[in-house]
């Protein structure tokens, strides 16, 4: 239980204090720090626990202790990294968007991941080197003495995981039903990212009691809720100045602002001395974060200012706080794309290097946006649909800040990736030694079931409790990434994607020839490449000799 605690304790207080070096030269978001532990807690844990893991699976196995080490370093320990990279190319794809407030939230999140990954494969092999036989239960050591741990079926390894066998033999017999009932359980949960709203909750948003809820609230009261959230409409009148700065001519533009169905009144306006600007401040009937007074920016922006333009040549520009967060919505929206596009691709060339297979990476990445979407659907329901939102102490439902599903999708994307690296490593492991996918998807299954389990279940507590914050922005990070983690790794890598694995055959570890000659030859499994068994989709059953096909 120690061990991945404080390998992850080692790697997030370094990555801390590089964060705190790292803010003197460039800009570090206050939420970064906070961003950063909270990811490189539970990641942290999890590579360590995986190599632990390995390395007890081994010790039961009859292995001394330093041949244990190697072969988890070896094995996990390369797991891990490449667990690693993808994470972190999945955080700095926010660099993407061009938005420099994510800038600081990206590196941050890395440096934590990169951290926790150097202390996994360092710290903890030091550790184990001190604590020997010690990391094993009573009953293991009893059962090593006796001299039963490498009897196969029988050893304490191979009893450690007879739950997760039995799952994994039952996810072979019936691969089709489970892994529908498991499509199908995920996209219903998915179904309110359909309705996705981004844009920037107000103070209107916070929890009744506060101060700043109490303020909005008065206000909106005394005012309207548009009070909370003016558009500054600014003329640059260097075209047609106003003579001796009187504004008698600007009313006209006053007037049909304040005949807008959605503007509750106009201040102004307000010329400065020479005449060659001037400003007025429109007030909404609808609060900030409405979509009715997004659809006012647009109508002056397109319809009021290029009229006024044509007519005098002077030219309107619509500014203010409502403004730039609904400019920024509208700049992340058309990054998305771009990033997701990068960060899915990067992701599956690093898969399809390790693995030496096409089908298994694409698997991988479907997967993944299954349960990034179906955890989007679950962060709309609470946070835009205010379902349950008082259990966590959230104020009304509101949108979805533009920034989040950049953050959540960097975040969880990569974890998932990781859970897939986990799986598929095993598996792949075992195909190169017998050349059988039934075998290796089995095996993989059962061997990796339990630790995965075990680290989603800790993941999810971390993340959640990330919930019960004061910060609406961590509070959504927190049960975004625990809802994913939860959805990721009981029902996709347990369910779904053994069974997949199980239907498609020996092609899941098919790769072109042409394409496997050009690609760098990378082992994750830390054995010889060269010996990977090539396979190509035939018809009909396939016969394996000596782990040939």
């Amino acid at each position: 239980m120690t061990l991945p605690l404080a390998s992850a304790a080692a790697g997030l207080g370094v990555a801390t204090g590089i964060v705190r070096l790292a803010s003197n030269v460039t800009t570090i978001s206050d939420v970064a720090p906070t961003l950063g532990i909270l990811l490189g807690l539970g990641v942290g844990i999890d590579y360590a626990l995986f190599i632990v893991n390995r390395y007890r699976n081994d010790l039961r196995e009859g292995m001394s202790v330093r041949d244990s080490i190697t072969t988890a370093l070896n094995t996990s320990g390369r797991a891990v990294v490449f667990a690693g990279i993808t994470v972190v190319i999945a955080l700095l794809g926010m660099f993407l968007t061009g938005v420099q407030f994510l800038y600081g939230l990206a590196i941050s999140a890395s440096i934590s991941v990169v951290f926790t990954v150097l202390a996994a494969i360092t710290l903890i092999p030091a550790l184990l080197g001190v604590l020997g036989l010690r990391v094993l239960s009573r009953r293991d050591r009893r059962e090593l003495a006796a001299g039963h741990g490498s009897v196969a079926g029988s050893s304490p390894a191979a009893q450690a995981n007879t739950g997760f066998r039995r799952w994994a033999s039952t996810i072979q017999r019936h691969p089709i039903v489970l892994a529908t009932a498991g499509l199908v359980v995920l996209l219903i949960i998915a179904i309110p990212v359909g309705s996705l709203r981004l844009g920037t909750a107000d103070q209107g948003n916070d929890p009744v009691g506060t101060t700043t809820r109490t303020a909005y609230d008065a206000l909106a009261k005394g005012f309207g809720p548009g009070v909370n959230g003016p558009l500054i409409v600014a003329i640059d009148m260097t075209a047609s100045p106003l003579v001796g700065g009187n504004p008698t001519a600007l009313k006209p533009l006053a007037a049909e602002l304040a005949s807008d169905p959605n503007v509750a009144s106009v201040v102004g306006p307000m010329p400065n001395a020479d005449g060659t600007a001037a400003v007025l401040r429109v007030i909404p009937k609808t609060s900030p974060q409405d979509v009715a007074t997004s659809d006012l920016i647009k109508r002056v922006r397109d319809d009021i200012a290029p009229a006024y333009q044509a007519e005098t040549g002077n030219i309107i520009h619509v500014g203010g706080s409502t403004a730039t967060f609904d400019d920024f919505a509208t700049t992340i929206q058309s990054k998305i794309p771009l990033f997701v596009s990068v960060v899915i691709g990067l992701s599956m060339l690093l898969l399809i290097v390790a693995f030496r297979s096409l089908l298994v990476p694409l698997v991988g990445a479907v997967m993944n946006l299954v349960s990034v979407a179906a955890a989007f659907g679950v962060v709309t329901a609470v946070f835009q649909w205010g379902w349950g939102s008082s259990l966590i102490g959230l104020g009304k439902a509101g949108p979805i800040e533009p920034f989040l599903p950049v953050i959540l999708f960097a975040m969880l994307f990569g974890l998932s990736m990781d859970y897939q690296v986990f799986l598929v490593s095993r598996m792949h492991e075992e195909w190169v030694s017998h050349g059988r996918n039934d075998r290796a998807v089995h095996v993989g299954h059962a061997d990796t079931g339990r630790v995965i389990v075990a680290a989603a279940s800790i993941m999810v507590f971390v993340f959640g409790a990330f919930v019960f914050g004061d910060s609406r922005t961590i509070k959504l990070l927190g049960l975004g990434m625990a809802s994913a983690v939860l959805m990721d790794a009981f029902v996709i890598r347990m369910l779904i994607v053994p069974a997949i694995m199980h239907k498609i055959g020996p092609a899941n570890w098919w790769m072109p020839r042409w394409l496997d000659r050009i690609l760098p030859h990378l082992s994750i499994e830390g054995g010889s490449i060269a010996s990977d068994p090539v396979v190509t989709p035939k018809k009909g059953p396939v016969a394996f000799v000596a782990g040939k096909p």
